[in-house]
C-alpha cells in the first residue's frame, strides 16, 4: 500500500471518530498547535479525562458557533 493511500485512509477515519487525540484534532481543524490552543481556549473546549477532544465540540468551534460560551457567561454572571 502506498504512503498516500495510508494518509487518505487515516484522514477519512478521523472524520468518523467521536473523540480525537490532540494530534488528530490539529489535522481535523487544519490548525497548527498554537492556533488550535488559542481557539480551544476561546471557545471553552477541553480534553476529556482520557485526553481526547470531542469531535462534536470541535465541529461547533470550527463553525463559529457560540454554543457553549453564552451558558458559561450566564453562569459566571449569576454567581
Amino acid at each position: 500500500m502506498k504512503k498516500e493511500d495510508m494518509l487518505m485512509m487515516k484522514a477519512i477515519a478521523i472524520c468518523f471518530k467521536p473523540y480525537l487525540k490532540p494530534e488528530e484534532a490539529m489535522i481535523y481543524c487544519n490548525l497548527k498547535h498554537s492556533a488550535l490552543a488559542e481557539r480551544l481556549q476561546a471557545f471553552g473546549v477541553y480534553k476529556n479525562e482520557s485526553g481526547y477532544y470531542s469531535r462534536a465540540e470541535l465541529d461547533l468551534m470550527m463553525s463559529g458557533s457560540t454554543g457553549r460560551m453564552p451558558s458559561q457567561t450566564k453562569a459566571a454572571g449569576r454567581g
